[in-house]
């Protein structure tokens, strides 16, 4: 018999598990929804944010190199900035010039760089690393009926709902966020209208990429940094854009913590591998019902 406490605590870990998920599925729907390029190697992205925040907060030494110990805080805004520049030079050099091509011709350049940066990682860190959280939040923080939480997990959940507003408001309330809905919706006529869509689509890769890189160096002090750390996420974050519909924030943001929490029921089914097979099952499920998922709409 399941206890109550266990059940709850499992749904806790499973918020958390999901706020992990939507930093780098964010990233992964807004590229595919204003640049319809379905980027494989977003889950490489968030591995060397993960690594870049390891390398400036532990001051490590790379290429006999010795980086300065600036701290997890500055090694979350250098991972994201690492990373958004990595991202950027990738669409600038190489994926701009198959936006016209098959799905598959895209798909098979960004697979090509998984299996770059993944070597080049590999040979650059070895085996596998792994950090603390800040000492501002290494407690626990109590919640309502004795229950706890990490209080850096709880930092982290705080970040996906924070980012989430962020994004929308960029989206609805400024200029930038109109031009990125007009290309979005028609590349064409924007580029007519005189936005640069060369640039913005630079400028989204950016912030994809970057999104991609804050999720791994947020995931640092939780995961064991590994060279296949993007291997396991990059599937995950494909099943919550298909869940929540591919391009849509709503849907990335509730398709993740969806998926957190139906991975970290697993033990409470008591079942072996429940908690890996469950998404898998429900990505299934919305293919056959809402192949759109279920915030996407179906194409004209």
């Amino acid at each position: 018999m399941v206890s109550v406490d266990f059940v709850i605590t499992q749904l806790i870990t499973g918020v958390s598990i999901g706020s992990q998920l939507f930093l780098v599925a964010v990233g992964l729907s807004l590229i595919f929804g204003v640049m319809d390029v379905l980027n494989f190697a977003h889950g490489v992205l968030y591995m060397i944010g993960a690594y870049v925040v390891v390398l400036f907060s532990t001051g490590g030494e790379l290429l006999g190199f010795t980086f300065p110990q600036l701290g997890i805080w500055a090694g979350l805004v250098l991972a994201m900035l690492v990373v958004g520049l990595i991202g950027a030079g990738m669409e600038w050099g190489f994926i701009r010039r198959v936006y016209d091509r098959e799905p598959l011709d895209q798909l098979l350049l960004t697979f090509a760089f998984v299996l770059i940066f993944t070597d080049i990682i590999r040979e650059l860190f070895g085996a596998a690393t792994s950090i603390g959280p800040p000492a501002q939040l290494a407690g626990k923080l109590l919640l309502p009926a004795g229950y706890t939480i990490s209080t850096y997990r709880a930092f982290v959940i705080m970040m996906s709902v924070l980012t989430m507003a962020a994004l929308l408001a960029t989206l609805r309330y400024t200029n930038v966020g109109r031009k990125v809905r007009a290309t979005a919706s028609d590349r064409d006529m924007a580029q007519l209208l005189g936005v640069n869509v060369p640039l913005l689509y630079t400028a989204v890769f950016f912030v994809g990429a970057a999104l991609a890189g804050l999720g791994g160096a947020l995931s640092a002090p939780i995961l064991s940094i590994k060279p296949v750390l993007g291997d396991q996420v990059i599937i995950q974050s494909f099943i919550v854009v298909v869940l929540g519909g591919l391009g849509s924030f709503g849907g990335a943001f509730i398709g993740a913590y969806i998926i957190g929490i139906m991975s970290a029921m697993g033990p409470v089914i008591g079942v072996t591998g429940a908690g890996e097979l469950m998404p898998f099952l429900a990505m299934i499920l919305i293919l056959l019902v809402k192949p759109e998922g279920m915030f996407g709409s179906v194409e004209a």
